[in-house]
């Protein structure tokens, strides 16, 4: 297994699919990487030489922002709207949806599952 940037990639799979595993790293900025060092796409991780390993994360970390540093400004711009009190960063706080959806009925996924009130009936 290749290790880039700190994260383990599969050999067998295509450079293709196998670049989107690092937190940062879509399948067109994936293409974007092949196209600007010369590798084919398609070929498996496992059949790049360890020169072109290194060369395919130099590119990587010198042109984008990947993994532990981009986590860290994402959790930093949460805070910052958290800090400041502003709607997005309320609804960030009570674990409600941020971007404006409906929560009558749905947002299940940030407000979790459902919870009972009342008591439950006993035996008549």
């Amino acid at each position: 297994m290749a290790r880039i940037v700190g994260v383990e990639l599969p050999d067998n799979k295509r450079i293709l699919f196998a670049l989107p595993r690092i937190y940062g790293i879509g399948r067109s900025t994936a293409e974007d990487i092949c196209e600007a060092l010369g590798i084919d796409p398609m070929q498996k991780l496992g059949e790049l030489t360890p020169d072109q390993i290194n060369t395919l994360q130099d590119y990587i970390t010198a042109h984008y922002k990947v993994e532990g540093d981009l986590r860290r400004e994402v959790a930093m711009n949460i805070k910052r709207l958290m800090d400041i009190k502003c709607y997005r960063g309320i609804r960030h706080q009570r674990g409600l949806p941020v971007r404006g959806q409906r929560t009558r009925h749905n947002a299940r996924t940030r407000k979790g599952p459902r919870k009972t009130v009342g008591a439950k009936k006993g035996k008549r």
